[in-house]
């Protein structure tokens, strides 16, 4: 496993990063569900990514239950805030920034995360009281940095204008299927020292070659889930798995699976700290661990550039 500076941090992070949305504290078995949260620590993963929604508290509390008894040394771990808790209780106003936080803190059992993030941007809420939250948590020691989630270029911009904290991540959707931050927030972000978490890099599993045009999709698989299928329907059409079967011969040629064809794709730009896989096998995550340290050769990405084109 190689790491990466998050942004203007200290973080060191590794290249491949563990989520939990959909997964752990709800959509995969306990057992199952620490099986993968222990490979990743074997296979150096160091960078654990949830948030307060995710299962409703339940990623959280799951997470502090399985990391108790590893020294709060060998991981990084980050979580964030914004979607509905409660009816009354959703948004990034300060009175819940501080709520939140102090909340994710008991579920995961430490006393500081090292990244919290605005999971959206909330347009309901003064940026400069959202601003003025996070840093007053930077301050009281718990959280290190700050990020955000999904938020604008000219959101961004607007933020790093303001006093106090300054974000060093950035957590946007990223993938052979999903290239819209490369535009602006990308560059953006590489010249404020902000740094690239990207979720998704596997679409969902489309790129792993799971699922192929014209066929339902394997009983085992997210796309079969009720809980986790109906967020993958608009990505999971014949269109994009015919992108999938045109990659195959490359990574195969390559002698890579798909999967860590895509997330090295994803990890050639340097914008990109890490990026977040979400197993529901350890061996997922093997897998997925060893596309870290891969270079993908000049032509073999013109011709991923024509397969996707």
């Amino acid at each position: 496993m190689r790491y990466r500076r998050l942004g203007a941090s200290e973080l060191e992070v590794s290249e491949i990063s563990l989520g939990s949305w959909l997964t752990y504290g709800g959509g995969v078995g306990r057992e199952r569900a620490e099986a993968c949260v222990a490979k990743a620590f074997e296979v150096g993963i160091n960078f654990i990514d949830t948030a307060n929604v995710y299962s409703s508290g339940a990623a959280e509390s799951f997470l502090g239950e399985v990391l108790r008894g590893r020294p709060r040394s060998s991981y990084v771990l980050a979580t964030k805030l914004y979607f509905p808790m409660s009816p009354t209780d959703r948004g990034l106003s300060a009175a819940q920034v501080r709520k939140q936080l102090d909340l994710s803190l008991k579920r995961l059992g430490v006393d500081h995360v090292d990244l919290y993030q605005c999971h959206r941007y909330d347009t309901e809420t003064p940026l400069d009281e959202t601003m003025a939250a996070l840093t007053e948590a930077v301050r009281q020691g718990k959280t290190r940095y700050v990020g955000f989630s999904e938020w604008s270029a000219p959101q961004i911009e607007a933020a790093l204008a303001l006093p106090g904290a300054r974000f060093v991540s950035s957590q946007p959707q990223y993938s052979m299927l999903w290239r819209e931050p490369e535009a602006e927030v990308f560059p953006l972000c590489a010249r404020s020292g902000i740094g690239q978490i990207v979720w998704s890099p596997l679409a969902q599993g489309i790129l792993t070659g799971k699922y192929a045009p014209g066929r339902p999709p394997p009983s085992d698989s997210r796309a079969a889930s009720a809980s986790m299928g109906v967020f993958m329907a608009r990505r999971l059409v014949d269109r994009n798995l015919v992108k999938v079967e045109g990659l195959r011969p490359i990574a195969k040629e390559l002698g890579l699976s798909l999967a860590q064809l895509a997330l090295a794709w994803v990890l050639r730009r340097p914008e990109v700290s890490s990026a977040i896989i979400g197993a529901t096998r350890p061996e997922q995550v093997e897998e997925n661990a060893r596309a870290s340290g891969i270079t993908i050769p000049p032509e073999a990405l013109a011709r991923i550039e024509a397969a996707l084109a």
